[in-house]
Order: structure tokens, then sequence, then C-alpha cells
């Protein structure tokens, strides 16, 4: 059986740290230039403030999915309390339908993201902002939970 809860950044960090470099190689691109190396430090500081939201789901104790993502008033509408997201991850074993408890991709996602949506409400957010990478596309999940898409982003690799 799968549990969703949100929980400490600051707590949970090095058993979520043992997930980011499979994480990484799966959806990172320009790897031979850009290595794995989160500023923790931000992201603690963040934590500490109360604007980091990280929701796990986990099966038998283990980690098997999370989201990060970050609280704040928006940079261009401040009286908007707004949650962007930051990374989201599901393990292979769940993705691929080979979970302990035989639990199905689209209901841990579901799962996770319900529980994302009611601690952020609880929290006071207002507007929530999901990303997805072209090239793993997530896309038609958020549509499934109503979400619409507003904007691209488009990247280029400018350095030596």
């Amino acid at each position: 059986m799968i549990s969703v809860c949100a929980e400490n950044l600051t707590e949970k960090l090095e058993e979520l740290k043992a997930h980011f470099p499979s994480h990484w190689d799966e959806l990172a691109l320009n790897k031979d230039k850009v290595p794995l190396d989160p500023n923790y430090d931000i992201y603690l500081a963040r934590d500490a403030l109360g604007e980091v939201l990280l929701v796990t789901a986990r099966e038998r104790g283990l980690i098997v999915a999370y989201f990060v993502g970050f609280i704040a008033p928006a940079l261009h509408y401040q009286s908007c309390i707004t949650l962007t997201m930051d990374i989201f991850w599901l393990h292979p074993d769940i993705r691929d339908g080979d979970s302990l408890t035989g639990v199905e991709r689209d209901m841990a996602c579901e799962l996770l993201f319900e529980c994302v949506k009611r601690e952020a409400v609880r929290r006071g957010v207002q507007r929530v902002f999901y990303g997805s990478k072209v090239h793993k596309d997530a896309s038609a999940m958020f549509e499934r939970m109503g979400m619409v898409e507003v904007e691209r982003y488009y990247s280029a690799w400018w350095g030596e």
C-alpha cells in the first residue's frame, strides 16, 4: 500500500539524495557539461522560511515518489501565493507497474498530487504552476488534473 504525506525537506533531505542521481540521469539535459550539483543551502534556507513543499509517496516505508515545490508570493503578483513545482519523480518500478503492491502509475501520481494540492491549499496557495519535460512528457497527466498549458521554455547550451 502506498501512503503519501507532506514532510519536512530538512529532515528528509539525506533520504531523498539517494534518488537524485537516477532522477538526474533520466531527465537532465547536457549531462556531459552540467553535473548534478544541487544548491542544498538554498533549499534548506527556503525550507526554514516555510517556502518548500515536499510530498513523498512511500511503499513499505521506502520513498517511491516525491514532489518538491516552492511556495511564495509571485514576483509579478505579490498578492498571489503561488506554488511552483521544482521537481517530481516516480520510481521506475511504479512507472512500470512492478511495485511491491502492484499500484499503478496513475494511481501513485493521483495520490501524490492530491496530497500536494491539499497541503498547498492548507498553506494558502492560490495558484500553481507545474512543468513537464518535453522528452519525458507528463502533460496528459496535468491536463487530466484540470490544468491548462500556459507557457513553453526553450533551452540552448552557450557554455564552452
